[in-house]
């Protein structure tokens, strides 16, 4: 597909974007925007003034050409002179002549109020926060379009990315069993040793030998034994099940179990393991979410991050073409891979921002909806007033995630989603087992998220 052709001639005007949240993500995104036509990236905002000058820097903007401002007078000064601005308060960007915000703190609350703020001013908003896209992306994409703007997530994490692999496959008629991404950590085997790497550690594992090349109809049983012999890694983390919550809210597909199957596996083996039970594979229905955990060899390439989809075969014939030409598919030539097994951080999000300003489209869902939602289980009892906080890969002290599919809950009233508990209170002892409520906890005073979501359950008749 040509793309030049679909966002035709993006040097005919100049869009002015805004990054808040220097990080990782907004420095490869600051850094790329410089090389694209049409787009400006010279107004930044992180709550470390200092690092975000650092990495203006770093891509060689001649430190006096920084302004650091503290008044939104200031900031549109130096916008005006044509400096590149850095603010700390992401509310003095609001009176500037941008065109689009760039939200990158990964911060939940923060995004929400920055969110809501900038398309309240006319702007429109790239979410990289997939926190509070979880929460509340449904309910800020209808106020996006009601404003004649865009919200989308970004090209260069993996919900974009795999929404648009999604639609490539259904453009085609390729019907999806399973669709997903691998886990940002390969588990790689190296048969000298007979060790695993992963997470920065080894295990040696003299039994992989045996468990690297299995016949399709033992995979789903190799996969569970890998996954007992390698138990001492993570292989799913709250920000997967979060990411591909949204998938499912932007694309109908939903997750087969509540905490994904998540299998350690070799690319090859994924058209066979997506595959239904009664066929030998993991999964008990059509259509679902999912990720695995990429097992290779140290000279074998890395799907970290990547993104894949699982789908029917169009008739065997098709099917073994496709494996000649080097298409993982499966043994019984039902099941075909595509997969694309990069992700550029925010080098590949400036596609996004000018889908949003040149076509008045979001590189997601065009109307997402809360489908699935990702909630929180009491792992152990929860002492009345607990504190919840957010911790290492996001995890909260003695709770589980789950992604919930409203359709399939008679719960009442619904679970309350996993991010608006950083920063509540239990009220009540919960005890373990429980999916928490509302009533269970104390939220946070003022709490932009919370009130947010309150509205889009307003909106949308239903909890997800």
């Amino acid at each position: 597909m040509n793309l030049e052709a679909l966002l035709p001639n993006p040097g005919q005007r100049l869009f002015e974007v805004a990054l808040v949240g220097a990080g990782e993500f907004g420095r490869t995104f600051l850094s790329q925007a410089r090389r694209v036509a049409g787009l400006r990236g010279r107004v930044v905002c992180d709550r470390d003034a200092a690092r975000a000058v650092e990495a203006l820097v770093a891509m060689g903007i001649e430190p006096e050409a920084v302004s650091r401002c503290d008044s939104p007078r200031e900031a549109r000064e130096a916008f005006d002179a044509g400096n590149y601005v850095v603010v700390q308060d992401a509310s003095l960007l609001l009176d500037l002549p941008l065109d689009m915000v760039v939200e990158a703190t990964g911060i939940p609350e923060a995004a929400a109020a920055i969110a809501e703020g900038a398309l309240a001013h006319g702007m429109h908003v790239a979410m990289v926060t997939k926190e509070a896209e979880s929460v509340v992306g449904p309910l800020l994409s209808q106020r996006a379009r009601a404003a004649g703007l865009v919200y989308t997530p970004v090209d260069g994490d993996q919900p974009s990315l795999l929404i648009g692999l999604v639609s490539w496959c259904r453009l085609l008629g390729l019907e999806i069993l399973s669709a997903g991404k691998a886990s940002e950590y390969d588990f790689i085997y190296d048969p000298a040793s007979e060790s695993v790497t992963a997470q920065g550690r080894s295990l040696t594992v003299p039994e992989m030998r045996r468990l690297w090349s299995v016949e399709a109809g033992g995979l789903a049983s190799c996969a569970r034994e890998r996954a007992s012999l390698l138990s001492e890694f993570w292989h799913r983390t709250v920000p997967d099940l979060c990411e591909m919550t949204i998938v499912a809210n932007a694309t109908g597909l939903v997750p087969d179990v509540p905490g994904l199957h998540a299998p350690i596996a070799r690319t090859l083996e994924l058209p066979d393991l997506f595959g239904l039970r009664k066929e030998g594979g993991l999964t008990s229905r059509r259509a679902t979410v999912d990720i695995f955990n990429c097992l290779r060899r140290p000279d074998e390439l890395s799907f970290a991050g990547g993104v894949y989809v699982v789908a029917e075969a169009p008739d065997p014939e098709t099917a073994q073409l496709f494996a000649e030409k080097g298409i993982p598919v499966s043994a019984d030539l039902r099941r075909v891979l595509v997969h694309n097994p990069v992700h550029l951080l925010g080098a590949e999000a400036p596609m996004s921002v000018l889908s949003a300003c040149l076509a008045g489209k979001s590189t997601g869902a065009a109307a997402p909806e809360p489908l699935v939602d990702l909630v929180a289980r009491a792992a152990q009892d929860i002492p009345r007033g607990t504190c919840f906080e957010l911790g290492w890969r996001h995890t909260i002290a003695g709770l589980e995630p789950e992604m919930l599919v409203a359709a399939e809950t008679d719960e009442a009233p619904p679970p309350l989603p996993y991010y608006l508990l950083p920063g509540a209170q239990a009220r009540v002892d919960i005890p373990a087992g429980t999916r928490i409520i509302a009533a269970m906890v104390t939220p946070p005073e003022h709490s932009v998220l919370w009130r947010l979501r309150r509205e889009q359950e307003e909106l949308f008749g239903k909890s997800a």
